[in-house]
This record gives structure tokens, C-alpha cells and sequence, in this order.
């Protein structure tokens, strides 16, 4: 858990070699424990549901808030909504320092507890993409009544039969690539190269199992891969020390409702692990046919299923 020594502040000004992802208000707050990070919020007059919606990018060599744009602009119109971006990307510090699992999950920790200051101590609701599940995962697991309900989209540690059950908060780091990787003649290099506008095309539609990339993500990837310090939390993602080694015990563990969803083209559609949680009577598994960002490519079908799902889990 981080230090609740939080100081919090509008930011009007953004960084002068990258725009804002969203729009709304853009915050920051900062901890020992995370160091300064920064967050979208926006919130309709009135709205439908008063419950808070926290939603968290995937990690990747680009990764932003700007993944999660088609989802924070619908629910925008509906329900106070947050988009954070996390240690290492976006408009978040990138300081070099050890990028993990806990130093992910402790940022969470610190804007769900300034959400729930912000709005009456309520359970909110928490949607994270690809590899940040596994960090909802743990934080729903420590802080089990801070979350009313748990989405995973294309969620990182099904694509085997067993699932990781490693020990407690361990990772799947190798410090002999991490220390390769941080001599300057390569990190820096091999950043560069992975984060050419043509190599960074190439994986988006490796995601989307398509050529229909949406090219304003494209665009905000290409220029946030530009900041100073931006090749820091990559490398640590690169030399695996962003995976958790205990995500399957962190995704038993969860007690809330939980809906997974993921696509059927492209890289992420392994999820034969999912048979070990068979006996999990608060999950649900759905697919959809797209990549493994369907509210990118089915908007109005996503957020059907979705709400749907929430209305009824609130029900049971």
C-alpha cells in the first residue's frame, strides 16, 4: 500500500512534446511510493450513475490513457470516469527506477483512495486492458472494498494451461536482460528502433488482427515514444519485469463480479488458461469478434455487453 501523503492539483498546462490524451480535466498526484502521476476526469452534470469508473491502459513501448479514449468518451456523457496514466507513460513521470508489478498497483492504490475521498467512500468501478489486469487483479485483491466490479479486457496470464502461481509479489524479471538493456549504446537504440512510426503500425495491427488501426492512437504512440525518459518502463516491460509470477493466484483471489472479454484476431487470443477458473462462480467470459481492443473496433457492442453484464452482476 502506498503512503496516503498525497498531493493532488489541477494541471493546466500539458508537456510541450505531448498533448493531452483526453479531454476533461487532467490531474496529478504524487506519493513517495509512485512518484508523480498523472490522470484524466471528466463527469456529465447529471449523471445516470453516480459510481466512479477507473480505467487503466495496457504496457507496452507506447502505452497511454489514449487506449482507453473510445470508453472514456462514452462514459463521460454517463458517470464520473478516470483514466490514469501509469509510472513510466503518457503524461506520468518516466524517471528511470525499477518499474514492477507493485509500483503499478501502488499507483492505483493512490487514485482509487482520491476517488473514493472525492466521492463519498463508494466502491468503484475498475477496468484495466492487457497486462494492467494483472495489476486491477492485485489491487482488488489487497483493497477488496474499494471495488464494486472488476473488467479485464484481453487479460495477460491465460495463454497456458497452468496458470502462474508463483510466490507472492515475484515477477518474471531477468536482471541479466535488464542490465543489457540499460548500457546506453542499447537501450536507447533498441527503443528507437521499436519505436519507428512503421514498427509501431506493425504491432498495432498485430493487435488489431487487421489493417484498421485507429491512426489517432498511432499518432499519440508515435509522439509520446518522444518524451525524455520514455524508454525506461519499456525496458523494464521488455526484460519481464512489468509480468506478474503470481497472476493466477491474484485472479482466484478476486471475490468482486468479474467480466473478461477478449477478440478472436490477432496476437492475444490464447486464453486456454481460462479453464482453471471454470469453478469461479463470479467470473464471466465472453469474446468478441474483433482484436484484443474491441471498444476500439465494436464501441456500441461493447458497452452493451458490458453494461449489461454490470446490471446484472449488481442484481445477484
Amino acid at each position: 500500500m502506498p503512503s496516503l501523503s498525497i498531493r493532488s492539483r489541477l494541471e493546466s498546462a500539458p508537456s510541450a512534446a505531448l498533448w493531452p490524451a483526453l479531454d476533461g480535466a487532467r490531474c496529478e498526484l504524487e506519493s513517495e511510493s509512485t512518484g508523480r502521476v498523472s490522470w484524466y476526469q471528466s463527469a456529465p452534470e447529471t449523471a445516470s450513475d453516480p459510481v466512479p469508473l477507473l480505467l487503466v491502459h495496457s504496457i507496452n513501448a507506447v502505452a497511454s490513457a489514449y487506449e482507453m479514449k473510445p470508453l472514456y468518451e462514452h462514459y463521460a456523457r454517463e458517470r464520473p470516469v478516470y483514466a490514469l496514466d501509469l509510472p513510466g507513460f503518457g503524461l506520468s513521470a518516466r524517471d528511470r527506477r525499477l518499474y514492477s508489478p507493485r509500483l503499478m498497483t501502488d499507483a492505483l492504490h493512490a487514485l482509487v483512495a482520491h476517488i473514493r475521498r472525492e466521492h463519498s467512500g463508494v466502491p468503484i468501478d475498475a477496468l484495466a486492458l492487457s497486462l494492467s489486469a494483472e495489476y486491477l487483479a492485485r489491487a482488488a485483491v489487497e483493497v477488496p472494498d474499494a471495488f464494486r466490479s472488476v473488467a479485464l479486457v484481453s487479460p495477460t496470464g491465460f495463454n497456458a494451461r497452468k496458470l502462474r502461481e508463483g510466490p507472492p509479489g515475484s515477477t518474471l524479471g531477468r536482471r541479466g536482460i535488464l542490465s543489457f538493456f540499460n548500457r546506453p549504446a542499447v537501450g536507447h537504440r533498441l527503443f528507437s528502433l521499436l519505436t519507428r512510426r512503421a514498427v509501431i503500425a506493425y504491432f498495432l495491427r498485430r493487435t488489431w488482427g487487421s489493417r484498421d488501426i485507429d491512426r489517432g492512437l498511432l499518432d499519440y504512440d508515435y509522439a509520446s515514444a518522444r518524451m525524455p525518459g520514455a524508454e525506461h518502463a519499456p525496458l523494464h516491460f521488455l526484460s519481464g519485469f512489468l509480468f506478474s509470477g503470481d497472476s493466477g493466484l491474484l485472479y482466484r483471489a478476486l471475490e468482486q463480479p468479474v467480466w473478461m472479454v477478449h477478440g478472436v484476431r490477432g496476437d492475444f487470443t490464447n486464453y486456454r488458461g481460462i479453464v482453471r477458473l471454470s469453478d469461479r462462480p463470479n467470473w464471466r467470459v465472453e469474446t468478441m469478434p474483433t482484436g484484443a481492443l474491441p471498444y476500439f473496433e465494436l464501441p456500441r457492442e461493447f458497452v452493451r455487453r458490458y453494461d449489461a453484464w454490470r446490471t446484472a452482476s449488481l442484481r445477484a
